[in-house]
């Protein structure tokens, strides 16, 4: 079932007009037509199916239909720390990210990240992502949205955490085992450097910060499958990948 986020407060019998993007995706890529059915969602928790009732050349409403809101989230809250990589690389690991469930994502700006932008082009790299996050929730049955904070400093970023978090910091030279640590009362926060990694400042700066130094086994995973492998090991011991 094709699944398309809308903006609005979802009411059953409400109709709306379809964002421009929507429309162009569902009329002249899928071919959609009036009377096929799809699913919309909030991105705060709703859900709800619904169907086509026009469907024109630059034109598309949707006649929204009973709202529920299915439980998908993860009782485990994660933030994702992620030193901005280049590209498609980034792209990648906030997908995969919503995919496995990442609460909020907070960009990371530090020393040996390869992205140097000035503020126009981080507003644009900044929507961009936003888009990312929102297909990947359609994608993957999503109905909250993750947060995603602008890019910031790693000291700016450490010091907006809350206290009761389990701070986690992906050290590829040294470490503890995620199986080896006690599971979190208030959700973790995981720190993941850039292409070259976190310099010996900003490691320094986070373990003074109360970040736990783990590792993921004896070989060195690329920045954008990092966090991914981390998400993924998390759910699996402390989140709902064991549900039934």
């Amino acid at each position: 079932m094709t699944r398309i986020h809308l903006p609005v407060t979802l009411r059953e019998g409400d109709e709306h007009d379809l964002p421009e993007a929507a429309h162009r995706h569902l009329v002249q890529v899928l071919r959609l037509h009036a009377g096929d059915a799809l699913t919309v969602f909030d991105g705060q928790g709703c859900e709800a199916p619904a169907a086509l009732i026009t469907a024109e050349k630059r034109h598309s409403r949707i006649r929204v239909g009973a709202v529920q809101r299915p439980v998908r989230e993860s009782p485990l809250a994660v933030t994702l720390l992620q030193g901005v990589s280049k590209g498609e690389r980034m792209d990648y690991t906030l997908q995969k990210a919503v995919e496995l469930g990442v609460t909020a994502i907070q960009p990371l700006t530090t020393q040996r990240s390869m992205v140097k932008l000035d503020a126009d082009r981080w507003a644009k790299k900044y929507a961009h992502w936003q888009g990312v996050i929102v297909s990947a929730c359609e994608q993957s049955g999503r109905v909250v949205i993750p947060s995603l904070h602008p890019p910031a400093s790693l000291d700016a970023a450490l010091n907006a955490l809350p206290d009761e978090v389990l701070r986690l910091a992906l050290l590829p030279e040294h470490g503890r085992a995620l199986r080896d640590l006690p599971p979190p009362e208030s959700g973790v926060a995981l720190l993941v450097g850039p292409e070259g990694g976190l310099d010996p400042t900003e490691i320094r700066l986070a373990l003074d910060a109360g970040f736990t130094a783990v590792q993921l086994g004896p070989r060195v995973l690329r920045t954008e499958t990092a966090g991914v492998a981390t998400l993924a090991a998390l759910q699996a011991l402390w989140g709902d990948w064991g549900a039934g």
